[in-house]
C-alpha cells in the first residue's frame, strides 16, 4: 500500500488473492451489495482437467445405469423362467401307475388297439371310474428318450382348448413311456376323406364346421395360449373327431415351443409329412407359424375336394397344381366333392380361396391364422388374389428353373409320409 497509494486520499486495490479500499469519507453502505468481483480465468490446463473429470464421471454414471437395467431385465426373465419350470415340474399329479394302465387296456390287448405308428401303438382303455381313454404306448425300440418323453408331457399338459386333444396323464415306469389322452370316439379325419360311403354323412355343413374348429385350435396354439406352439405336422390323421364331430388337433410330438415374441426357427432335422410341409421348410429347414398355415391350406383343399393329397392325380397333376390351374381358369368349382358340385355355395368357394392363400409359395404372402379365422367367420371380407402355391407342377411350356420346381425335383421319389419318432423340442427362453 505504501508503494502505490500513500499520496492518494482514497483508492481501491484488486488482486487475485486480495481486495481492499480506503478513503477519508464513508463509502460503505451495508444495504447496497457491491457488484461481485469477477473470478480470475483459470489456466487452460486446469480447464481441460475439469472437462475430462466431467466426461469420466458422466460415462461412469451411464455405465452403472446400463448395468443396473441389464441386471433387472435378466432377473425378471429368470423369475419368469423359474415360474415356467415350476409349471413344468408340477406334473406329478398326472402320473399313472403302469399296473393301472395295464388293467385299463386289458394288458394291451390287440382287441383294444386303435392304431399303430412309427412311435408305437395306441390302445383304447377304461379307468376304474369308467372313463374311456386313449393310451399311447411308445415303442421300446424307438429313438425317443426319457427327456423327449417328458418334454411332450410338459408341453401338452399346458394346452387346454376344446379343439385340442386333452392329455389326462402319463406313465414313466421301468422301460415304459406311456401317454394317456381323452378318448375321441370318431377316429381321425383321415377315415372320412376319400371314402365314398361317407359322402352323405360328411355333408358340407359338417365339413365347414370341421374347418372352423381346426382354425380355432390353431389360433389358440399360435396366438391365444400362454406359450406359442408351432405344430409342424398338421394332417388328416392328426385331426381327431369327437362324438359330435368336433375336430381336435392331436399329436404334438414334433411341435416347437416359442416365446410369444418369437415366431420362427431353423432346424437341421426336417420332420413331418411330405405334401403338408412348405417349400422353405424342406429346402432350408425354416419353420414358422406360416408352416402350419401352409399345412392347414392343404387340409382345407382335401376336405373340400374329398381327395387326399397323396392319392390325388388328375391329368398328372397333384392337388395343389390342379386347384391353382382351376382357379386361374375360372373353374374352381371342379375342385369341390362331386357329391356337392351341383350346388356350389359361397362358403365352398371361399374355402378354396382361403386354402390357396394359405399354400402360397412365399411365406410373407400367407395370412396369419387370426386373419384366416376372420375370413371364415365374415361374409364381408374382400379376400386378396392368391399367388402361385409351393410345389407347383409345371407343364412342358412353362419354365422349369424356378425355385418351386427345384424343390419339387428335390422331393421327387421321397416317401409321402415321414412317420418320424414323436419328439417335442422346447426352445430355451
Amino acid at each position: 500500500m505504501p508503494n502505490c497509494c500513500e499520496t492518494s486520499q482514497g483508492g481501491r486495490v484488486i488482486t487475485p488473492s486480495c481486495s481492499f479500499r480506503y478513503g477519508i469519507s464513508e463509502f460503505y453502505n451495508p444495504s447496497i451489495a457491491e457488484p461481485p468481483v469477477p473470478s480470475p480465468t483459470p489456466p487452460s490446463g486446469k480447464k481441460n482437467n475439469n472437462f475430462i473429470i466431467i466426461v469420466v464421471v458422466s460415462v461412469a454414471i451411464s455405465l452403472i445405469l446400463i448395468i443396473v437395467v441389464i441386471i433387472f431385465i435378466r432377473r425378471r426373465k429368470s423369475e419368469k423362467k423359474d415360474q415356467n419350470v415350476e409349471d413344468i415340474i408340477d406334473t406329478a399329479s398326472l402320473q399313472f401307475d403302469f399296473s393301472t394302465i395295464r388293467i385299463a387296456t386289458n394288458n394291451f390287448s390287440d382287441d383294444n388297439k386303435l392304431g399303430q405308428g412309427g412311435f408305437g401303438a395306441v390302445y383304447k382303455g377304461m379307468l376304474s371310474d369308467r372313463q374311456q381313454v386313449a393310451v399311447k404306448r411308445l415303442s421300446l425300440h424307438s429313438n425317443q428318450g426319457e427327456v423327449e418323453f417328458k418334454n411332450e408331457v410338459q408341453l401338452v399338459a399346458k394346452l387346454q382348448h376344446r379343439n385340442l386333444v386333452r392329455l389326462l396323464g402319463f406313465c414313466l415306469e421301468r422301460n415304459e413311456r406311456i401317454l394317456i389322452y381323452e378318448f375321441v370316439p370318431n377316429s381321425s379325419l383321415d377315415h372320412y376323406i376319400s371314402k365314398s360311403i361317407n359322402h352323405e354323412y360328411m355333408n358340407w355343413e359338417r365339413r365347414y364346421k370341421i374347418i372352423g374348429g381346426i382354425s380355432r385350435g390353431l389360433l389358440y396354439l399360435h396366438e391365444d395360449s400362454r406359450l406359442r406352439i408351432i405344430h409342424r405336422d398338421l394332417k388328416l390323421s392328426n385331426i381327431l373327431l369327437d362324438a359330435d364331430m368336433n375336430p381336435k388337433i392331436s399329436d404334438f410330438g414334433m411341435a416347437k415351443l416359442f416365446e410369444m415374441d418369437q415366431s420362427q426357427g431353423n432346424t437341421n432335422h426336417v420332420v413331418g409329412t411330405f405334401g403338408y410341409m412348405p417349400p422353405e421348410y424342406i429346402k432350408h429347414g425354416q419353420f414358422s407359424v406360416k408352416s402350419d398355415i401352409y399345412s392347414f391350406g392343404v387340409l382345407i383343399l382335401e376336405i373340400v375336394s374329398d381327395q387326399k393329397r397323396s392319392g390325388f392325380e388328375i391329368q398328372d397333376e397333384d392337388l395343389l397344381t390342379y386347384a391353382w390351374k382351376s382357379w386361374n381358369e375360372g373353374s374352381a368349382a371342379n375342385l369341390i366333392d362331386p357329391s356337392m358340385r351341383d350346388n356350389p355355395t359361397t362358403e365352398m368357394m371361399k374355402c378354396i380361396h382361403i386354402a390357396l392363400l394359405c399354400v402360397q409359395e412365399n411365406v410373407s404372402d400367407r395370412p396369419t391364422i387370426g386373419s384366416v379365422v376372420h375370413m371364415l367367420n365374415s361374409d364381408s371380407v374382400n379376400l386378396p388374389a392368391p399367388k402361385r402355391p409351393g410345389f407347383y407342377t409345371y407343364t412342358a411350356t412353362e419354365s422349369r428353373t424356378t425355385p418351386n420346381n427345384l424343390i419339387r425335383r428335390r422331393t421327387e421319389g421321397a416317401p409321402l409320409s415321414q412317420n418320424d419318432v414323436s419328439i417335442t423340442e422346447l426352445c430355451p427362453r
